[in-house]
């Protein structure tokens, strides 16, 4: 490999296959080489010698090594050892010895009697500092039990990245012993999918010197507990000469931690998901199922919402009383593809039906504590606690419920119902930092709960009111026959103030009527009321139609909810005559037998409680078997088409084989409305008959 190469080329200034420069322990220890003669006398004397004891060669050679080197009163005991090793018997051992500036040093001696050729013996004298080696001896013992006792992974790899050494840490972290580590490659022992990516870092190391710190690597090992998470740095290894010894690395398992900052970024992206995704309408049932698709699986297998009865109803006080059982509504209930999360979901109450849950039940005891349950081990005891009932207990049992948490809907201070959580087959069990994530998406969700059940409320009763308000099954005048509908806006908008009406007049003649309160709610509700008041008024005195529209202009002048559209039409039996006046309306469409259907051309007109501008009437003749239709603007107008394209959808649909009143009334709501149901609608189709007799 071409790191490792580089790695034991031959150093910068030496010559291929000359020694290494120095660098070893013993160059630490100072390590001084004397030799004596037979009687004594000092015959070598290394250059460590003199940086040991301070004499140069040239003073020591030739003296006695006792009276050098050691004081008056130990030389009987020198002379006695030097006896010995000249004997054959070597010593080692610690001893005082003097130093030329005076001082005197403990200095640990090697000795052994030599012999050369000729067959003299020699005393060899090998001599190093004690305090010297003490501290070299207690910096390796520091450092063999740094490494053993390290919690960080240590390892020392040769330049062929061969392990020569690891840690009994590294060997828990990989779940290796070390036995599987040396003399192998890394590439052999280390299972890694990104090994190519670590063995390049390696080899980078070792050619460059510069270590890498802190490499970031997630992988699975032989040690248990799955995939684990490592901080692994690394760098190169010299000796005091500079000659490349190897690599080490160190590994940090920060296992915990990545999971840790895993879970957080989850529960973040949860709740950034559940501000995005509930409450898109003020629709409650979709907002709980919202709540519910939120949840499963990203902290449940199966989640139900429960809202109670009493808070459906109206009643401000919605949390039932200590010990006395709770009705709940089941509003949504959602299951992942976890084993039994099925057969779990079942066990809840379908939605939309009533169920009674008795004081000792959790989901019960929730919502009348206002305080989350929280079961992290559901015990076969524990589960009829949970289930509404005995069917619903074993169907739990079956799908291996292991942990439960329900926290309560609470929003502006009032406990509304519960979000209901189970573990079927994700096996951990539902701790803490879930029961706290869990309080705050039915924190999120109460809130828009609450929203959709006061608009749904105040939707109700503007929906009674126009419903009271419209005409009750109008009667055919004379002349004509009539087909009518009013549909509301669907669940994510509100009622307005659109209305249709069909007025008797004197003789043959009847006003038909449509209209369009701009706003919606209550208060377009109110004031549509009092425009078809007005309107059946003024239609009893004859007027044309354009007068009619006058004084109706007049009057939405003083209502609050002012501006309203309206096309204003007397037909005339006796004469087949029929006479319209518009105020800011979309044109009716006339239909005669064998032609296509035509939208009327008629003077616009202003809005009714614009003021100041006239109106207009237009008239022409009828047939029998014409048909007028006339709509407000909810059954064509769409946000991404332009009106003058619905407009002639309208007519195409118009320009068909004749069908009865109420067919094409069904017909144009089903093809008009599809998707399309943001407005309310009032429609209104006569047809002329042929006169009796």
């Amino acid at each position: 490999m071409g790191a490792t190469d580089d790695a034991t080329r031959p150093e910068p200034g030496r010559a291929a296959g000359a020694p290494y420069a120095p660098g070893s322990l013993l160059d630490v220890l100072g390590v001084a080489a004397v030799v004596l003669d037979k009687e004594g006398r000092i015959v070598l004397w290394s250059p460590p010698a003199q940086r040991l004891f301070g004499w140069s060669a040239g003073e020591a050679l030739g003296q006695y090594a006792a009276r050098l080197l050691v004081a008056e009163e130990d030389w009987d005991a020198v002379l006695e050892l030097f006896g010995k090793v000249m004997a054959g018997t070597e010593w080692a051992g610690v001893f005082p010895a003097r130093h030329k500036d005076g001082s005197t040093r403990l200095v640990e001696f090697r000795n052994m009697r030599l012999e050369d050729r000729h067959g003299d013996f020699y005393a060899l004298g090998i001599a190093t500092d004690q305090q010297v080696l003490r501290v070299a001896e207690r910096d390796l013992a520091l450092s063999l039990r740094l490494v053993a006792q390290s919690p960080i992974g240590l390892a020392v790899m040769d330049p062929e990245l061969r392990y020569v050494m690891v840690n009994p840490a590294l060997e828990r972290i990989h779940g290796l012993p070390a036995e599987a580590y040396t003399g192998r490659h890394v590439r052999d022992v280390l299972p890694f999918p990104e090994i190519d990516r670590i063995e390049a870092a390696m080899l980078q190391v070792l050619r460059t010197g510069t270590p890498l710190v802190d490499q970031f690597i997630v992988g699975r090992t032989k040690a248990p507990g799955g995939e684990r998470a490592r901080l692994v740095s690394y760098y190169r290894l010299e000796d005091p000469g500079g000659h490349v010894l190897g690599l080490a690395t160190s590994v940090v398992d920060v296992t915990d931690r990545h999971r840790a900052a895993t879970e957080a970024e989850r529960r973040l992206a949860l709740i950034a998901d559940a501000s995005v995704l509930i409450g898109t309408t003020l629709d409650l049932d979709q907002t709980a199922r919202e709540l519910a698709r939120v949840v499963v699986p990203a902290l449940a297998d199966v989640a139900a919402v429960d809202v109670l009865d009493t808070a459906l109803d109206g009643s401000r006080t919605a949390r039932p009383e200590d010990g006395q059982p709770a009705m709940f509504r089941a509003l949504a209930v959602a299951s992942s593809h976890a084993p039994g999360a099925a057969e779990a979901a079942r066990a809840a109450d379908p939605p939309g039906e009533i169920a009674k849950y008795d004081a000792d039940r959790l989901v019960a005891r929730c919502v009348t504590s206002g305080k989350p349950v929280h079961l992290p081990h559901v015990t076969p005891a524990d589960i009829p606690c949970i289930a509404r009932d005995a069917e619903a207990a074993e169907r739990l049992a079956r799908a291996g419920l292991h942990s439960y948490v329900a926290v309560p809907l609470i929003a502006r201070g009032e406990v509304l119902g519960a979000l209901d959580l189970k573990r079927t087959g994700n096996p951990e069990p539902f701790g803490d930092d879930d029961v706290v994530l869990a309080g705050e998406l039915a924190a999120r969700a109460a809130v828009c709960i609450d929203n959709a059940r006061w608009f749904q409320r105040e939707r109700a009763t503007a929906l009674t009111l126009q419903r009271n308000l419209l005409p009750q099954r109008p009667q055919n005048p004379v002349g004509l026959e009539v087909a009518y509908r009013y549909q509301p806006a669907g669940a994510g908008g509100q009622v307005g103030g659109d209305w249709f009406d069909v007025i008797p007049q004197d003789g043959a003649k009847c006003a038909l009527v449509v209209g369009d309160v701009m706003g919606s709610g209550i208060n377009a509700a109110a004031a549509m009321g009092q425009l078809r008041t007005a309107a059946r008024t003024l239609a009893g005195l004859g007027l044309d139609p354009d007068q009619v529209l006058q004084h109706l202009d007049r009057t939405a002048n003083g209502l609050d909810q002012s501006i309203a559209t309206c096309v204003y039409v007397v037909y005339d039996a006796d004469s087949a005559r029929c006479c319209v006046a518009n105020a800011g309306h979309l044109p009716p469409v006339l239909m005669c037998p064998g032609e296509r259907p035509l939208l009327l051309d008629l003077p616009t007109g202003a809005p009714l409680g614009v003021g100041g501008v006239p109106f207009e009437s237009v008239a022409f003749d009828l047939a029998p078997g014409d048909q007028l239709v006339m709509y407000t603007d909810g059954l064509v107008e769409t946000r991404d088409e332009a009106i003058d394209a619905r407009l002639r959808v309208l007519a195409d649909l118009l320009d068909r084989p004749p069908l009865g009143l109420e067919e094409t009334c069904d017909l144009l709501l089903t093809a008009l409305r599809e998707d399309n149901d943001q407005d309310d609608v009032a429609l209104l189709i006569a047809r002329v008959t042929p006169p009796s007799g």
